[in-house]
């Protein structure tokens, strides 16, 4: 059994557990309860009971409206309508009926009664509905004298059917809330990393085939009057294709790490080939690993657009800063603008991207034409910068995004 096989089996079982695990009751959890009539029919069948029509009447509407209350009380749009609060009323009326009329075991009727308060009752309504419920049926019990059990059990009774039955399904409620809010979570987690890995990936290819088309040009220009030239740059294109292959499987198990001092070097090879010429200037103090990853994508993708982009001829990058912060600046000499606008899509979001991640380590970012020409990005973080909290990775990725202009 290969490892994906043994994973997805494991998943199987833990979609299984969760199906199988118990939801909220349902409304026929309730129906047994009106075996508590038993009596008032018992009483009725053997004609212990006076003007039986109206009992059997009473009794026959007493049950149809708690089947309907108790149905509707599951779907939240139906009991939250007045028309389950009109029920509610009429089996109220139905009950006390009953009860004053009959007494004994027809007294049993206001803990059903208080049943179904319980399933549509919430909050205040619930527990001022049945304090008056429990107090009512307390009061006729005594002003009746003969019911099966002293008048505080009758009471107490109503009070905690409905009580207990409030409070099982108020708790079934929340706990299908909060494993649909765990599966939504889930969900979007998958989501983010996807869109996380797409960019990564994008970036990644999107860079490496811009430098191979600028060296496979170069190539093609050097081929026909300096051959050594022309197969120093296969070599450079071979080099940034294993590269590249290299970068695939680290941002494929997400231990990719990027290096400012490491995309300098990249940069240089990619403008020499594009026959732009690097200056790069560095001073100031070590940075963060976080601090370089940060700024080692704003040096890729800054090259990437030069590359595609700007006609120039020359490109500047300068990395100084303080104690406190570093400040790294990007900028050419070509026409100030794109040569056409980006695609939608994932890079097009790019800069406001970095932007925002530049922004949650503490740093900042900008972009646009320079007073004399070109164009210029300026990232600025703490030399001591926490770019986790701008993440979008749990693994200290930096998630990349494309320079738009």
């Amino acid at each position: 059994m290969t490892r994906d096989g043994s994973e997805s089996r494991k998943e199987r079982r833990r979609r299984y557990r969760e199906e199988g695990r118990p939801g909220p009751p349902g409304p026929y959890a309730l129906l047994p309860w009106l075996l508590m009539g038993l009596g008032a029919f018992s009483n009725l069948f053997q004609g212990q009971t006076p003007n039986p029509w109206i009992g059997g009447l009473g009794l026959l509407t007493f049950n149809s409206l708690y089947i309907s209350v108790v149905f509707r009380a599951f779907v939240k749009e139906k009991r939250e309508s007045p028309v389950s609060y009109w029920l509610l009323a009429a089996m109220a009326v139905v009950t006390f009926g009953l009860a004053i009329g009959y007494g004994g075991s027809w007294l049993l009727f206001f803990p059903l009664l208080s049943l179904a308060c319980g399933t549509v009752l919430r909050h205040r309504q619930l527990v001022f509905g049945l304090l008056c419920l429990a107090a009512v049926a307390s009061l006729v019990a005594v002003w009746r004298g003969d019911n099966v059990s002293e008048p505080w059990a009758i009471g107490y009774g109503t009070f905690i059917s409905g009580a207990v039955t409030a409070a099982i399904l108020t708790l079934s409620e929340t706990v299908m809330e909060l494993r649909a809010t765990r599966q939504e979570l889930a969900r979007t987690a998958v989501e983010k990393e996807r869109l996380r890995f797409s960019r990564d990936l994008h970036d990644l290819l999107g860079h490496t085939l811009s430098v191979i088309v600028v060296k496979s040009e170069a190539a093609r220009r050097l081929a026909p009057r300096d051959m050594d030239a022309a197969l120093l740059q296969v070599a450079d294109i071979e080099s940034v294709g294993r590269q590249a292959l290299t970068e695939i499987r680290e941002a494929v198990t997400g231990y990719r790490e990027g290096s400012l001092a490491t995309e300098l070097d990249r940069a240089r090879s990619a403008l020499t080939a594009a026959r732009i010429e690097p200056v790069v200037r560095r001073s100031g103090p070590p940075l963060a690993p976080q601090a370089e990853a940060l700024l080692g994508w704003v040096v890729r993708e800054a090259v990437t657009n030069v590359v595609r982009h700007s006609d120039a001829t020359t490109c500047s990058f300068t990395v100084d800063g303080t104690a406190e912060r570093v400040r790294l600046t990007v900028t050419d000499d070509g026409r100030g603008q794109a040569a056409e606008p980006p695609a939608p899509g994932i890079g097009g979001t790019g800069l406001k991207g970095l932007t925002e991640r530049l922004a949650a380590a503490g740093g900042s970012l900008t972009a646009g034409p320079g007073p004399d020409g070109g164009f210029g990005v300026t990232a600025e973080l703490p030399v001591d910068a926490d770019a986790a909290d701008g993440m979008d990775t749990a693994d200290g990725s930096v998630p990349p995004h494309t320079l738009g202009r």
